[in-house]
């Protein structure tokens, strides 16, 4: 439609202001949290939807930190940077960068938000930057993902949607290998509110049961 009409596209996918914000904002906000709790960051583990924060946060990251470990998370079945089969491009109302085609790498998967169907040009450009290792990118399972979203919420109290149960279940994967005492940074991007209605939620029933409607009468709301 940007293409026939000529209206504005935002190129979230392509622009290099998506990663550029994130360079001023997120990683500085990661590296004060840090420096003010008198903490050495070691691993910082995201996964990419456009890429933004991973080249952007990444950049700032490694520019304070040199010997960061920065860990890249794909869904299982849909590894495309993984893979190191490069993107097809094109170049869309005079820029270059949009996809030209689906990556051919890519299968549906259920972590929203997360791996379109093709490498986004602000990400791959990120993986230029910081010089990135394959190696350190881990794959996971969309069950484990889903699995602990749900558990973040039920025994932390981190209401998050299934990408930051991927990145978590990552992390967890990370620390299991990481040296004792190590840093390990997990980004939860999102908030589980918007996946009321996904399989995330298939378990939970819309109704309170009797022992929750029990729980919920001990609650200042359930008193009043």
């Amino acid at each position: 439609l940007a293409e026939k009409h000529g209206w504005f596209l935002a190129r979230q996918f392509e622009t290099e202001d998506n990663a550029a914000y994130h360079k001023k904002t997120t990683g500085p906000e990661i590296l004060a949290a840090f420096e003010k709790a008198g903490l050495k960051l070691d691993y910082w583990v995201t996964g990419y939807g456009t890429g933004g924060t991973f080249a952007g946060t990444g950049e700032a990251l490694k520019a304070a930190i040199p010997d960061i470990k920065i860990v890249l998370s794909e869904p299982v079945g849909a590894g495309l940077i993984a893979s190191g089969v490069a993107q097809d491009r094109k170049e869309v109302l005079g820029k270059f960068g949009a996809p030209a085609n689906p990556h051919p790498e890519w299968k549906p998967h259920p972590i929203q938000g997360w791996t379109p169907n093709f490498i986004p040009k602000v990400c791959e450009d990120g993986l230029k930057v910081l010089n990135f290792n394959k190696d350190n990118i881990v794959l996971v399972e969309g069950k484990a993902a889903m699995d602990t979203a749900m558990n973040l919420a039920k025994m932390e109290g981190i209401f998050c949607g299934v990408s930051g149960g991927g990145t978590f279940a990552t992390a967890l994967e990370v620390a299991k290998k990481a040296p004792p005492g190590s840093n390990i940074l997990a980004m939860i991007p999102d908030t589980a509110e918007r996946y009321m209605s996904t399989p995330l939620f298939a378990a939970i029933e819309a109704e309170m049961n009797e022992e929750e409607k029990a729980l919920f009468d001990t609650t200042p709301l359930g008193k009043a």
